[in-house]
């Protein structure tokens, strides 16, 4: 039987492996119907995200990992001995493994491998998630043979690569793309199928200063909606005690209106699906699952984030017209509640909101990924 192996890379945070595991699984339904064996290996530190890919048959290799910065940090020192002890690791690894391809994700931790794959020949192929490339795929590009972009904006950074350059957006877990009916998820969360729901969330690892936000102006928002929020697994604890005592002279009838929770891994495209709208950052992952759903938006970009890479991803999705984008600079309550009632009191913005996030959602590109890696494997 013939057999192939496939490294893949990628930061540990769920922006890089939610796509990985859904390119994993279309390949490993490609390999099943093919009849050929398949070996799946994940080189690196996925940090809280291990079982999850041992859950999709991807067995992971750990590797140290260490982060490209584009500015001075002294963490740059560290993470310099660090690359080099990855970059050893991978050299060791990788030839005892020897895979046929290399998928990367990138994000820290992933260019040592890539490195180190580039010395033994290795076909790459390399999916850029945001709007401006990350470091270490910006690097790994000068050695791919495939280049996959999510969002159109990104293609001039890679201008003059050797590489074939596709636009096929990000990959979406098939567990989110299952569908309830709104009032049926609604009440599956204990809130009123009858009254609007927001849902909040701040990415896989949630958002510090969109969680003190809502907080801030938590009654005027439970005054005219619902709230689902997903704070992140960290924050749980402290925010726990600080609704507690942001909350202890509301009625019943307005806290019965609120519910907070780390993270919905399981119950995410439940939570999607019981949303009348989606205020989020402004990470791909967030963004491609909310338009795979349909769902009108507001995007809060990280200000922080690498290279604005937030606000460009943002903004290209919002010139859809899929979404609004507030500044942080400019989060106001009374601006946030206000876009909010505007787009919830006109039906005809929301079909179109829903319409235009349906059109930049492509549904293939878990698909669409899986081929090229397999097209250099065939080569």
């Amino acid at each position: 039987m013939a057999k192939i192996r496939i490294a893949m890379v990628g930061g540990g945070t769920g922006g890089h492996i939610y796509p990985i595991v859904s390119v994993a699984e279309k390949l490993k339904t490609w390999s099943q119907k093919s009849g050929v064996d398949m070996d799946i290996r994940y080189f690196g530190q996925p940090e809280s995200y291990g079982q999850l890919l041992d859950i999709y048959g991807v067995r992971v290799v750990k590797i140290a990992s260490s982060k490209l910065r584009r500015y001075f940090s002294v963490l740059n020192i560290l993470d310099f001995f660090k690359f080099f002890i990855g970059f050893a690791q991978s050299l060791v690894k990788l030839y005892f493994y020897m895979p046929d391809v290399l998928f990367s994700k990138g994000g820290p931790g992933s260019f040592s491998v890539i490195l180190a794959a580039r010395c033994y020949f290795i076909p790459i192929v390399v999916h850029e998630s945001d709007a401006i490339p990350g470091l270490a795929n910006k690097l790994a590009s000068r050695f791919a043979k495939v280049i996959d972009l999510a969002f159109a904006n990104a293609r001039p950074h890679f201008q003059g690569r050797k590489a074939q350059v596709n636009l096929v957006g990000n990959p979406v877990r098939e567990d989110v793309l299952t569908e309830m009916p709104r009032e049926q998820a609604k009440v599956a969360f204990g809130f009123d199928p009858q009254k609007p729901l927001i849902f909040v969330i701040g990415g896989s690892q949630g958002s510090t200063r969109l969680n003190e936000f809502i907080l801030d102006n938590l009654e005027p928002l439970l005054f005219k909606f619902q709230v689902l929020h997903q704070v992140g697994k960290d924050n749980l604890n402290d925010y726990q005690k600080q609704y507690n005592f942001v909350t202890k002279n509301f009625s019943p009838a307005l806290t019965q209106n609120y519910k907070f929770v780390g993270y919905l891994e399981k119950d995410q495209s439940k939570a999607l699906d019981a949303a009348d709208m989606v205020i989020s950052r402004g990470g791909a992952g967030a963004i491609f699952e909310i338009a795979a759903k349909g769902k009108p938006s507001i995007l809060v970009p990280l200000p922080e984030s690498a290279a604005d890479h937030q606000r460009q991803n943002a903004y290209e999705y919002s010139e859809k017209g899929a979404a609004i984008v507030i500044e942080e600079s400019n989060l106001l309550p009374t601006v946030l509640i206000g876009q909010i009632e505007k787009i919830l009191q006109n039906p005809e913005q929301i079909a179109r909101m829903s319409a235009a996030a349906k059109s930049f959602y492509q549904p293939e590109s878990a698909n669409q990924i899986a081929m090229h890696i397999l097209e250099q494997w065939v080569e």
